[in-house]
């Protein structure tokens, strides 16, 4: 059971912008000892389907070094194949990032966020997404000021949580060792307005109850807020 924080409380949050020099803009950020470098790379290419649409495209990749985890494991690109859970979560960062733009407002520009997990301990695709929002809006800003986009696209900020139910309690932003204890996890991505942009939410040990499940869900709306005044207290 949790000792060192109570069961609505976040774990320690740092942000530090501007952490790859060759980035076009980026940030490493930090939930407690989870720590995600999340970079901004913008290219003149769409996808072939998006083809003259004037509309750009954003798309996500995440990785995990070798040794961000207690058991060192090979990477990925050794394999020759990306795993199922990579492949689930780098699609999950791309809906939540795409569901905050205006597309149509990007032109034909190429999006491309790049999340690699230094440390997990519980929540990296959370943190990913957090971290993903906050190198894209000064991605963005960038490009308004230098007048390489007339307008800004981003039309609300996204947000994300975890939360589970350890011994029929419920508990907000879990690090490894409660996701491991947990009877059932969920992790919760909201825009700013406090509106749903995914759930995904999984009975490990048991079914969830409309009581559990609500009890996550008003956990996870109450830390967003401050998540999301985090994210935009960050100046670039």
């Amino acid at each position: 059971m949790r000792s060192n924080r109570k069961f609505n409380e976040l774990r320690k949050i740092k942000v530090e912008i501007n952490f790859m020099k060759n980035a076009f803009s980026s940030c490493l950020i930090e939930f407690g000892l989870t720590k995600v470098i999340c970079s901004v790379t913008i290219e003149e290419k769409i996808p072939r389907w998006l083809k003259g649409t004037n509309q750009g495209w954003l798309t996500a990749e995440y990785s995990m070094l070798p040794t961000s985890t207690n058991t060192r494991n090979d990477r990925e690109s050794i394999r020759g194949k990306l795993s199922g859970r990579t492949q689930e979560i780098q699609r999950l960062i791309g809906r939540s990032l795409r569901n905050c733009l205006n597309l149509s407002l990007l032109s034909e520009k190429l999006i491309k966020i790049d999340c690699d997990v230094l440390s997990a301990d519980g929540g990296t695709r959370t943190t990913s997404i957090n971290g993903s929002w906050i190198a894209l809006n000064l991605a963005i800003k960038k490009l308004v000021q230098t007048k390489v986009l007339r307008n800004n696209p981003i039309k609300y900020g996204v947000s994300a949580i975890s939360c589970g139910i350890i011994a029929g309690n419920p508990f907000v932003d879990l690090d490894y060792e409660e996701d491991s204890s947990a009877e059932a996890d969920a992790n919760f991505v909201f825009d700013s307005l406090g509106n749903i942009i995914e759930i995904q939410c999984t009975g490990e040990k048991t079914v969830i109850s409309e009581k559990n499940f609500t009890s996550m869900y008003n956990l996870a709306k109450k830390s967003i807020n401050k998540i999301y005044q985090i994210q935009t207290n960050i100046e670039g």
